[in-house]
């Protein structure tokens, strides 16, 4: 039965990520003064679709362990690493972007690279991922 771990949140980012476009909407509005119509129309449509994005991050963003694999999704990015390639998994607070919306961050390292996760229970994603790590080799050796 696979299991699905959403990403946990942090506040600050949150914050950030609807908080700028919504500033700069403000500024642009404001700051310039513009009494053109289409252009306010314009900053407001670009406005609303980076906020769409961010809530598409918000609510799609999450993993998922089958059998075989660890799915990840992310708005629209997905990866499958096969729990066969992975080769290494450590805590930590790398900033690069990621499908992870939050600091709290696993390093997944595989054949395809480095990939970094944030689960919201981290201690039940490792106990489900060992678990099933443990029973693929022991499939694989009998």
């Amino acid at each position: 039965m696979d299991s699905v771990f959403r990403s946990k949140i942090d506040i600050w980012l949150v914050i950030v990520l609807v908080g700028l476009p919504v500033v700069m909407l403000e500024f642009f509005l404001d700051g310039f003064e513009l009494s053109d119509p289409a252009v306010n129309v314009l900053a407001l449509l670009i406005v609303v679709f980076v906020l769409g994005v961010v809530l598409w991050l918000f609510l799609t963003t999450r993993y998922t362990l089958t059998d075989e694999f660890l799915l990840i999704h992310c708005g629209p990015f997905s990866w499958a690493i096969a729990f066969d390639e992975i080769t290494h998994i450590e805590p930590t607070r790398n900033p690069y972007s990621s499908p992870a919306l939050s600091l709290d961050r696993l390093a997944i390292r595989y054949g395809g690279g480095e990939l970094l996760i944030s689960p919201a229970d981290k201690d039940r994603f490792m106990l489900d991922l060992k678990k099933r790590l443990k029973a693929r080799s022991a499939g694989m050796e009998s």
